[in-house]
Parts: C-alpha cells; sequence; structure tokens
C-alpha cells in the first residue's frame, strides 16, 4: 500500500454482523457483540496511527430499542464495561470521546459513564471519536428542524445548509469524507443521512468482530484511489476558456 496516497480526514463505521459472528460459532448473541468491542480497539489504535481525525462509530440506533430486552440490557452494560476498561489508555493516547444521539434516554449508569469519558477526554487534541448511541439519521433531522424552526421562526430566508449542519448532532465535525460497513449488507440503515451526501463508502464482506487494521487500511486505499468531485468534473475534464 502507497502510504503517500490521501487518507480521509472523517471516517464514520457501521459496526455490523456482531450476532451473526455469534451465531456461526453457536454463542449467543451477546458474545459477539463483546468480541465486536475488541475490533474497536484495533480500530481506534490504527487511526490514530494514521493520522485520522474523526472517527465516527455506530454503535447503537433509534431502532435498536426493538431487540429483546435482554440483548440491550446487555449492550448497555457493555458500553459501560468497554469505557471504564479502555478510558484511561483512550486519555494516554490524546483521544477525545464524544457522542450523537439523544443520550437522555439511556440509562443513568450508562448516561453517567459517558459524562465520566467525555469530561476526562475534552481536552485532549488526538484522534476525536464519536459514538453515535440511539441515534438514528431521521431522528437528528427531526431534532435539527425543531430546533432551527423555534430559532428562527419567520426568518426562513436565513436558513441555509450551514443553518443545518449547525443544528447537527455533529455541529463542528466535519462531514465523514469515508463510510465503512462491514458483514456483507450494503445499506445506510439512517445512519449520518445528512452528512453522507458527498461520502464515498466501503462495504465488506467481513463481520465487525473480524474487522482489523488490514481491512482499515484496505479501505483507506481505496479511498485514496478515488476521485471527488462533488458534482462537478473533474479538473483535467474540464475545458478551459479562452
Amino acid at each position: 500500500m502507497n502510504e503517500n496516497k490521501v487518507i480521509p480526514e472523517h471516517i464514520a463505521i457501521i459496526m455490523d454482523g456482531n450476532g451473526r459472528w455469534a451465531k456461526q460459532r453457536g454463542l449467543p448473541r451477546t458474545a459477539g457483540h463483546k468480541a465486536g468491542v475488541e475490533a474497536i480497539r484495533e480500530v481506534i489504535e490504527n487511526c490514530s496511527q494514521r493520522g485520522i481525525k474523526y472517527l465516527t462509530l455506530y454503535a447503537f440506533s433509534t431502532e435498536n430499542w426493538k431487540r429483546p430486552q435482554k440483548e440491550v440490557s446487555a449492550l448497555m452494560e457493555l458500553l459501560v464495561f468497554y469505557l471504564k476498561r479502555e478510558i484511561e489508555s483512550l486519555h494516554r493516547n490524546n483521544v477525545k470521546i464524544v457522542t450523537i444521539g439523544d443520550m437522555t434516554k439511556l440509562p443513568e449508569k450508562a448516561q453517567n459513564e459517558i459524562k465520566s469519558a467525555t469530561s476526562k477526554t475534552c481536552k485532549n487534541t488526538g484522534l476525536n471519536v464519536a459514538i453515535a448511541i440511539n441515534y438514528g439519521g431521521r431522528q437528528e433531522l427531526v431534532h435539527a428542524i425543531k430546533k432551527i424552526s423555534l430559532e428562527y421562526e419567520g426568518r426562513t430566508e436565513e436558513i441555509d445548509e450551514s443553518t443545518v449542519s449547525s443544528h447537527l448532532y455533529t455541529c463542528g465535525m466535519p462531514d465523514p469524507d469515508l463510510i465503512i460497513r462491514p458483514s456483507g449488507e450494503l445499506r445506510i440503515s439512517n445512519f449520518l443521512l445528512w452528512q453522507m451526501a458527498y461520502s464515498e463508502f466501503w462495504f465488506s464482506n467481513v463481520l465487525w468482530p473480524d474487522f482489523n487494521k488490514d481491512h482499515l487500511n484496505e479501505a483507506i486505499a481505496s479511498y485514496g484511489e478515488r476521485n471527488r468531485r462533488y458534482g462537478g468534473l473533474d479538473l483535467k475534464d474540464r475545458k478551459v476558456k479562452k
């Protein structure tokens, strides 16, 4: 791989395939989620080493509440366990933790652990890791629309794209350059609907617990070979006006 290729500033990952990984091994779904946590550590380490500035991880969607209560509870406990176990290491490595989504619906224990992690790392200047919890793209847009309607009542002519962006959970973050989805699924699952307008996508059949730095490097290499035009023409294809 050519290390001189352009790398994305912001990578977003739809972490998918934990349940199928567990099923293939005759294990409960919770075992797949635990294995998926180990993959997170390697991806964060590699993103830091590669100079990625932002990493957004889709951990729990607004639709995931429909899963069996036992699984939902296990996921919340796993979130608390991960933050408690990893926060000191993340802090030492200058990683900043933030969350996107509606945290108010989470169990109090999870909310407290999130507050502790985000507070401890808030001044760090390395990799920004945004954990999407109780997050949904449509929910985010509705939330933004409500805030904008109150703030700009009667002044709709002042509303533009920057207005919308500034009222999203991701305010202050650049839109994702690269969105990665493992597990063989080819859908976006209500993730970053506004922000992904010009994102590049990389899909893989590997299940999330098996996702490692080699897969991440492959995705980054693929990104580096692409020509992002944002709806325009490649410079070499533009005709020079005389």
